[in-house]
């Protein structure tokens, strides 16, 4: 508790000191003249005119349907060639393709291509056929493989749907997919599979709410017979129910919970996909940004920067940083600008490919040394040099070092954050920024650079040289073509600035005061790391929101379950006592009315004997008359 109590206000200190040290660069460079040069033409795209038979989802999935049957190489091999060949079809295909169909009774669009949906085809195609290449050399069955196409397979039905029903429809099977993928792992990652199911389909049911609630009021699906969903109550839903994918602050621990969990091959996936299908859900909603929004996506930022540098777990580290750094694609969309919302959807391309990298870079230090916790770590770059470099090239691009891509597109998102005067969320991301870099010294600090500490699992092996068997050959293609691409985006952005939706026009990456920023937010990390480095080395485990949560549903539904079965069994007992009084009085009728009978007539008990209160025939006679009379009067009155 007293590291948490130095770390609190130290983080509030670097927060003040970024906006000090910001203000100042900029005002130096006020007065500065210098000529922008206008980004180059963005290279129009080479596209083919064809009509796709089947939307490209299909192939995934039917490859995910027959991999288990095939040897492990040729299911390999077959998933390699098809996610690769979907990035390939986003590629080529010309905007406005689509293939309208009626699926349920509705009119629907199954393959839809627009600026949005192509970005999203080609990462996602990209990278996946990188992870299924890293999942063959991570020695992943076939069945887990599977299950990851399969996911795959889903996402991309979900951006490439062009209504709300299909892209529910795929949402939901998303879902089941990446639950399916947790849970194939067993061990750990079953109860956290459980957690992560009873998330997104609470999420889930909201969209769906929404969706309906947008039919009822529009009278389609598609999403050309509305600009994003019905505002008010369908948004609000919309909002929460994708907010759940995306790990809007409070709604965001079923990530760290479940990304560590499986094995490191499912971990890479499960980064890709889900989120950044919600950032694209998120802006199909809101195309025209939320003020709420893009401040809950500046707060995302800063609280999972904060969380991630008080961990000690590397995935669970990383997987804050899925939080914050989806955060800043949050702010984009809701900022809601044209730079905005391109730099949302370059940072959702960006973020992919270095976060895929980094899960990489992670897991194969966990396959080859058997450990995920930092302080056990050191001294690797001495046996994993290629990891070690690629780790290196993924950290930079995620913390926003010039000459890397995610300092292209987190500028983006800021500079349209200042442009639009949302000075809160500027100064947010940017302190966001600083506790990033930090984050990545740590990381890097402590698993490759310092040396091999005592208590550390090299330390305690007598051979480590021959017990650290080096990255897999596949592994090594699929970390260094990823980090290629990271290097080759930051520096050429005029080739990522061709798929995306929004403009560019106001994007320029490489001017004075950007680049300065960017070097400043590097230094302001090293600083920020010296004076954090022994205090948040003395926390223990730091509680999130779950310690809450899972304690509160647990005892939540036991109090309901309780009390529905203590009111049944209420009900139960009164039916029983009533039963059996009622058979009782049928067994012997005299005996059970004797008493009231006695005192309605105001006679001796004793007198009542069996058949002493038989009625005569003209009484009997009267009686049914009575209630023929009383039968007729209310046919009548019908």
């Amino acid at each position: 508790m007293s590291g948490l109590s130095v770390l609190i206000p130290t983080v509030v200190s670097i927060f003040t000191l970024t906006e000090m040290c910001m203000q100042l660069a900029l005002s130096a460079f006020a007065n500065i003249t210098y000529t922008i040069l206008p980004a180059a033409a963005a290279p129009s795209l080479p596209t083919i005119e064809f009509v796709i038979p089947f939307p490209p989802a299909f192939a995934i999935l039917s490859i995910a349907l027959i991999a288990p049957f095939l040897s492990r190489r040729v299911g390999h091999v077959l998933g390699v060639i098809v996610t690769a060949g979907v990035a390939v079809i986003s590629l080529v295909s010309p905007v406005g393709a689509h293939l309208p169909v009626t699926f349920l009774g509705f009119d629907a669009v199954l393959f839809n291509v627009d600026a949005f949906s192509r970005v999203m085809g080609v990462i996602f195609g990209t990278i996946g056929a990188a992870a299924v290449l890293y999942s063959y050399s991570s020695q992943a069955s076939n069945r887990q493989t599977a299950f990851a196409l399969g996911y795959v397979g889903t996402s991309i039905g979900s951006v490439f749907a062009g209504d709300w029903l299909t892209l529910v429809f795929f949402w939901e099977l998303m879902a089941i997919t990446s639950t399916a993928l947790v849970w194939d792992y067993g061990g750990e990652a079953v109860r956290a599979g459980f957690r992560y199911a009873i998330y997104h389909g609470i999420g889930g049911s909201l969209l769906i709410a929404a969706v309906i609630w947008h039919y009822v009021d529009v009278g389609s699906f598609l999403f050309t017979a509305a600009s994003g969903l019905t505002a008010g109550i369908p948004a609000a839903l919309a909002a929460v129910g994708i907010g759940v994918n995306v790990g809007f602050v409070g709604l965001h621990v079923w990530l760290p919970d479940t990304y560590p969990r499986p094995h490191i091959a499912a971990s890479v996936f499960l980064s890709v996909y889900t989120t950044k299908t919600g950032v694209y859900g998120l802006a199909r909603a809101f195309p025209d940004g939320n003020v709420l929004i893009a401040y809950m996506g500046a707060a995302m930022a800063l609280v999972g920067v904060v969380y991630a540098l008080l961990q000690n777990d590397m995935r669970r580290l990383l997987s804050y940083h899925i939080q914050s750094q989806v955060g800043y694609m949050v702010a984009g969309i809701g900022i809601g600008t044209a730079l905005a919302t391109a730099g949302a959807f370059a940072h959702v391309f960006n973020h992919i490919l270095y976060k895929a990298l980094l899960f990489m870079t992670a897991g194969v230090v966990v396959s080859r040394v058997g450990e995920e916790n930092l302080k056990y770590l050191g001294g690797l770059r001495r046996y994993l040099p290629l990891t070690a470099l690629a780790f290196g090239i993924a950290a930079l691009s995620i913390s926003g070092f010039p000459g890397f891509n995610g300092f292209v597109s987190k500028g983006m998102i800021t500079a349209a954050a200042d442009k639009k005067n949302f000075d809160g969320i500027f100064y947010i991301l940017l302190a966001a920024g600083v506790g990033t870099f930090m984050s990545f010294i740590k990381f890097g600090y402590y698993a490759f650079i310092r040396s091999t500490p005592d208590s550390g699992v090299i330390a305690g092996s007598e051979n480590a040289d021959a017990d650290i068997i080096s990255s897999a050959i596949g592994q090594r293609v699929a970390m260094l073509s990823v980090a290629t691409l990271c290097i080759l985006f930051g520096l050429f952005p005029d080739a990522l600035f061709a798929l995306l939706p929004g403009s560019t026009t106001d994007a320029h990456p490489f001017t004075l005061g950007h680049l300065t920023e960017g070097i400043v937010l590097a230094v302001l990390g090293i600083i920020g790391f010296a004076l954090v480095k022994r205090p948040i080395s003395n926390i223990g485990k730091v509680p999130d929101i779950d310690a809450v949560i899972n304690p509160g549903a647990f005892y939540l539904t036991r109090g309901l379950v309780r009390g529905t079965t203590e009111i049944f069994a209420i009900v139960d007992n009164a039916i029983q006592v009533i039963a059996t009084r009622s058979l009782e009085i049928t067994a012997n009728p005299y005996g059970s009315i004797r008493q009231p009978a006695a005192i309605l007539l105001q006679r001796d008990p004793d007198t009542l004997t069996d058949g002493s209160l038989q009625a005569t025939i003209g009484t009997s006679v009267l009686l049914v008359v009575v209630v023929l009379v009383i039968a007729f009067i209310g046919t009548m009155s019908m």
